[in-house]
């Protein structure tokens, strides 16, 4: 009986996927079932040197006649929303509970299990969206037996296969002339290689951001910045334990994989590793955008203060002046009473020594340098 899926609350702005949990005591090998997940479908390839076929089946139990075969059968599974699916599926390939308990309940951390006569590999698969910026994330797990590799995906829209599939149908390469062992090797670098256009995006978003932080910084432009951080932590959460999947296969060594798979199998470790080092490089330069973000801001700030304190200062003396004569004192009472304002030119001669003054500070803030600078950001 399927049990419901639990998932935790979530956080506005999480920067992480959804994660599910088991209730407390739930018996190992427990199957949960995401009620948004969508219905298997199973797609099927067998080939060896010579033939090649290639159909999408109904039922597991379909494709139990090519097992039995020489040849190399490719089982994969597209969808999670079946549990009756995915039980005859593990009764088909005789698969361990504890196998199809990772398999169907995501997300599980890339890791790599051996179960004698099967090899359990789970990883996670990004690919870059067409028209917005982003990727799609989910789960792969590759299950592989002597003349057999069954993959489980989560969602049967998109995935980075297409490639290989395509080198077995046109008997491209050595693929069709290796084992189940070479066709895991093909899909892992595939799923590795499918981060390289993810990152390409990032790089080029990140060069827009940089000029648009120094040259016309907006709020919008913080959480862009933001943004591109929390997707980068979350490649950086699905290539992280990847890397040590991989090491381990290399490492551990299983009678499933031959030597010369394993030596291909380091070159899809130094992928990885590269694809690493471009992922905390950019996200060392999305933080480095944020610092910059934050002192061209200030630098903004601090220049309109000078603009404002250089004409709060020009007006200052201006209002000393003309505070003095709005005192109104009499001047038939005494001489001194501000004799001026009997005077015939007074009122042109105040407004002279007021234009005077005014003038005289702007010559004084531009000998000093003060004004230009004022001006450039103004213009920005």
């Amino acid at each position: 009986m399927a049990r419901k899926l639990r998932r935790l609350p979530k956080i506005v702005n999480r920067p992480y996927e959804d994660e599910f949990y088991h209730q407390p005591g739930t018996i190992p090998g427990t199957i949960i079932i995401d009620a948004d997940a969508p219905l298997p479908i199973i797609f099927l390839i067998d080939y060896n040197q010579t033939n090649f076929i290639r159909e999408q089946i109904a039922t597991p139990e379909e494709c139990v006649p090519y097992l039995e075969m020489e040849s190399i059968s490719w089982v994969d599974v597209q969808g999670l929303g079946s549990q009756d699916i995915l039980q005859r599926l593990g009764n088909v390939f005789k698969l361990h509970p504890l196998v199809l308990e990772d398999v169907v309940n995501v997300p599980e951390r890339p890791k790599t299990e051996d179960y004698e006569d099967q090899l359990l590999f789970i990883s996670r698969m990004v690919v870059a969206k067409e028209k917005t910026c982003g990727f799609y994330s989910e789960q792969v797990s590759l299950i592989l037996g002597k003349n057999y590799l069954l993959t489980v995906q989560e969602e049967p829209e998109h995935d980075c296969f297409e490639a290989v599939r395509s080198r077995i149908e046109k008997n491209k390469g050595i693929i069709r002339k290796q084992g189940a062992d070479y066709l895991a090797y093909a899909l892992l670098d595939a799923i590795i290689d499918g981060f390289f256009p993810v990152l390409e995006v990032y790089g080029e978003r990140i060069e827009e951001l940089e000029e648009e932080v120094i040259v016309r910084p907006t709020p919008q432009t913080l959480q862009n910045i933001y943004q591109i951080r929390r997707e980068l932590l979350q490649l950086r959460r699905a290539i992280w334990p990847q890397r040590d999947a991989i090491n381990a296969l290399i490492r551990d060594g299983s009678d499933l994989i031959g030597e010369e798979v394993r030596i291909y199998l380091r070159d899809c470790y130094d992928h990885t590793v590269q694809v690493m080092d471009m992922v905390e490089t950019y996200r060392e330069l999305a933080s480095g955008l944020m610092d910059v973000y934050l002192s061209a801001v200030g630098n903004k700030m601090n220049e309109i203060m000078k603009v404002l304190t250089i004409v709060s200062t020009i007006f200052i003396p201006l209002t000393f002046v003309a505070g003095i004569y709005g005192m109104n004192f009499n001047t038939e009472k005494s001489p001194y009473n501000m004799p001026e304002l009997n005077w015939y030119w007074g009122y042109p001669l105040c407004w002279a020594v007021m234009l005077a003054i005014a003038l005289g500070l702007l010559f004084f803030f531009w000998r000093r340098g003060w004004l230009q600078n004022s001006v450039i950001i103004k213009r920005n």
